[in-house]
């Protein structure tokens, strides 16, 4: 974190989350429970094996919660690996086009009815609240 490439990554992710008004920044309350976060690093490399982005993801980490009373039900989506290489063959078999993206950065747009506590990014604190 110390690098600028890394300070940068994480700005980039950071405005990225505010610009989706992701959360509400509200007074830490004590009857809640807090779930805390950090930081994914990652270097993608170009073809010829140089670094050619530097990414910084925010995760929180939920694992303090419990089912029942922070969360009812758990949705992870996944593709496997199976399942993509048969949509391939059939779009080879059928001749159709595929074409690949990468996101910048995806949000799931669902709602929850559950409220949901993070403890703030040491590095993007707002000290009242």
């Amino acid at each position: 974190m110390k690098h600028q490439v890394w300070k940068d990554a994480m700005n980039e992710e950071y405005e990225s989350i505010m610009k989706n008004d992701v959360w509400d920044m509200v007074p830490r309350r004590k009857d809640k429970s807090v779930v805390t976060s950090k930081w994914l690093y990652k270097i993608k490399h170009g073809a010829d094996g140089s670094a050619e982005k530097f990414k910084a993801r925010f995760v929180v980490r939920g694992f303090p919660q419990k089912e029942g009373v922070d969360y009812d039900e758990i949705f992870a989506p996944v593709a496997r690996y199976t399942t993509i290489r048969s949509i391939i063959a059939l779009a080879a078999l059928q001749r159709w086009n595929l074409h690949q993206m990468d996101g910048k950065i995806t949000f799931l747009h669902g709602s929850i009815k559950e409220e949901v506590y993070v403890e703030q990014l040491e590095e993007f604190k707002v000290q009242d609240r």
